[in-house]
């Protein structure tokens, strides 16, 4: 079960026998709140793991029938296979969650994995060296993005050394990619222009991702694709940093701290360490 703007992505991973959509219905909603209760209870499912772990998540259980409800991994009241570490809040999601499979006799759990065929890499980038950025950020928290100067500065820097800068982000952030290729017109502005699977198929292909504490990278990692993720006090890597063997963290309390010589030789050292670039970028 997850909500409706990710349903399709889920699908597509083939991972799911069904995907059912959370309404979310609000407090208030009665005839919303019947629906999301008849559908839960027509499952008839042996176990849930709930790994939202919310309290609206959590209130769910109260949904099925009160005297046959189903197992229950997570936190709610009556679990019968609870998540029993009063410390939980200061793990990492994926350390939490694991541990929280662990507890309900799943073990061992690997990193979140993507499929290689999700996805369709645009045909302009196919058999081309190419490193995605990514400037924007939860728009609510502007303290997480470093400053979109310094993504402009780094794509300069690795169109010299031959790749291909391609820009992503949402619809609101095209602002930011429009920045980027004014000064760099090398580099490509696709923010807007991509979906989940895209995004995939992007990072899956690119030499690199670059970019904010933003869903994105945690993409990126999924592919098994390298990553340089931009940490600033805004939020704690320890707890939600991209997991994976080519994830590298930058972090500054304040990003307008973070040089562009910094995050430019970090990305320098993961491309020196792969093949050499397939074709020169355009100046």
């Amino acid at each position: 079960m997850t909500t409706a703007p990710f349903a399709d992505f889920a699908a597509d991973l083939s991972y799911f026998d069904e995907v059912l959509i959370d309404p979310r219905p609000r407090l208030a909603t009665l005839r919303g709140w019947w629906t999301l209760r008849r559908e839960l209870r027509e499952g008839c499912f042996d176990r849930v793991y709930d790994l939202q772990t919310s309290q609206r998540s959590s209130s769910y259980l109260r949904l099925f029938a009160i005297h046959s409800p189903p197992e229950w991994s997570g936190i709610a009241p009556r679990s019968s296979h609870p998540h029993a570490n009063l410390d939980r809040d200061r793990q990492h999601t994926i350390n939490k969650q694991a541990e929280q499979l662990l507890m309900a006799g799943l073990y061992p759990t690997p990193l979140p994995t993507l499929p290689d065929t999700l996805g369709d890499l645009p045909t302009g980038l196919r058999a081309r060296d190419f490193v995605v950025l990514v400037p924007g950020s939860s728009p609510h928290r502007p303290k997480k993005r470093w400053p979109v100067v310094r993504y402009t500065e780094l794509a300069r820097r690795l169109a010299e050394l031959g790749y291909i800068s391609v820009v992503v982000g949402t619809e609101k952030e095209r602002t930011l990619a429009a920045a980027i290729v004014e000064t760099c017109p090398s580099a490509i502005d696709l923010a807007g222009r991509t979906g989940l699977p895209e995004l995939a198929a992007l990072t899956r292909g690119a030499r690199l991702t670059v970019g904010n504490d933003t869903g994105v990278c945690h993409l990126a990692a999924a592919t098994g694709s390298p990553v340089v993720a931009l940490f600033s006090a805004e939020s704690d890597p320890a707890l939600c940093a991209p997991r994976g063997d080519g994830v590298q963290i930058l972090a500054a309390a304040d990003l307008n701290d973070l040089d562009v010589a910094a995050v430019f030789e970090a990305a320098h050292s993961i491309l020196r360490s792969m093949t050499p670039p397939l074709e020169a970028a355009p100046a």
